[in-house]
């Protein structure tokens, strides 16, 4: 699609040019195949590690794992997330054997400021549904959601719904769930929930953390 060594500021331009392209749609087949990525940094932030992790759409047992440890040659820089990560987290995820039908990328999908946050950067990358499933805020405003499971509020950024802030454990933070591509905010929320076993992440993205941390060792 693009060049991943340029500036922060074309970077950015970047950024507002692919956000036009991202698909808010109904994912449109069966789901046999979850898939969840995470990352994380070795050497001072000098190299990356990202995870992959497939699951059953069913059992959410795992089915197989790839990774991938690289240089890292982009800046960090608030809201460019994706020009760090995303090279990793799609190498990683071309590394599974079996086909994805839908991707949980541990960041921001559409909940971004110029509405292109890693799920979605790596969504149209790839071409497949993709769900963001962030841990905490990156911009917007919502109400605070009831304590138990399923509770939900709109996250909103100037003026637009975003995301969704989704309780998927009683009494426990949140979720920032949003759009990465090809899929609806109905659809992002109901998955996430479906994956969340009694624990806070659903369990593609949980799996991918433990996986990221054992690497890193």
């Amino acid at each position: 699609m693009h060049r991943w060594d340029i500036s922060p500021a074309e970077a950015i331009a970047l950024q507002n040019r692919l956000a036009g392209q991202v698909r808010t749609e109904p994912i449109g087949a069966p789901v046999r195949t979850v898939a969840g990525t995470d990352c994380a940094f070795l050497d001072g932030g000098k190299r990356i590690v990202a995870a992959a992790v497939l699951c059953d759409a069913k059992t959410w047992q795992v089915i197989e794992a790839a990774h991938v440890v690289r240089p890292c040659e982009f800046p960090y820089v608030p809201g460019l997330l994706s020009f760090r990560e995303a090279p990793a987290v799609i190498e990683a995820v071309s590394g599974l054997s079996r086909s994805v039908d839908l991707l949980m990328v541990d960041g921001q999908g559409t909940a971004h400021p110029r509405g292109l946050g890693i799920a979605s950067h790596v969504g149209l990358w790839l071409g497949i549904p993709t769900i963001g499933v962030a841990k905490s805020r990156l911009c917007g405003e919502h109400r605070v959601p009831g304590l138990r499971r399923g509770c939900r509020t709109q996250l909103r950024y100037q003026g637009r719904v975003v995301g969704s802030v989704v309780r998927t454990r009683d009494r426990v933070k949140p979720l920032y769930v949003s759009v990465g591509h090809r899929v609806t905010l109905d659809e992002a929320i109901a998955w996430t929930l479906a994956g969340c076993r009694g624990v806070r992440l659903p369990e593609p993205t949980r799996r991918a953390h433990q996986y990221v941390t054992r690497l890193k060792g």
